[in-house]
């Protein structure tokens, strides 16, 4: 017999992201009216590794390459990121971070910090590792 969704451990991994990237876009928010949890993230990936291309940040923040697109328009667009075409491959742009993000730079880490240690709140560290070693076994039985 196959159990109801709700009563596997997938159902509640689902649960916890959902409810935790709606606390996290609300705190954002607070802040930055004009940026989402994503770009948020887009951001600081990129500032982590300012080279990465469009195809390389849609595989890190799990989002399809159209999705990044607009992610990116319009991030240009609110004056978060500066595009321009990649001179050894003009099929390419390459992506910056503009002095409105990376002056954004602190205040996006105070509040994600304060984000997970809030999410985290009350669960032992050996606890988190164990977590971490189970979802890793589980995407690895997923590849």
């Amino acid at each position: 017999m196959i159990t109801s969704p709700k009563d596997t451990v997938f159902y509640t991994i689902e649960k916890a992201i959902k409810e935790y990237k709606r606390f996290a876009f609300k705190r954002i928010q607070k802040t930055f009216n004009d940026i989402t949890l994503d770009q948020v993230l887009l951001i600081l990936f990129l500032h982590e590794n300012p080279s990465l291309s469009q195809s390389e940040i849609a595989k890190i923040i799990f989002k399809d390459n159209a999705s990044v697109t607009r992610m990116i328009e319009l991030m240009v667009k609110n004056k978060y990121l500066k595009r321009s075409i990649d001179k050894n491959d003009r099929r390419k742009y390459k992506i910056k971070l503009t002095d409105k993000a990376k002056h954004s730079l602190n205040d996006m880490n105070k509040i994600i910090l304060s984000n997970r240690t809030t999410a985290q709140k009350g669960i032992d560290s050996n606890d988190i590792e164990s977590l971490t070693r189970t979802l890793d076994k589980i995407t690895e039985n997923c590849k």
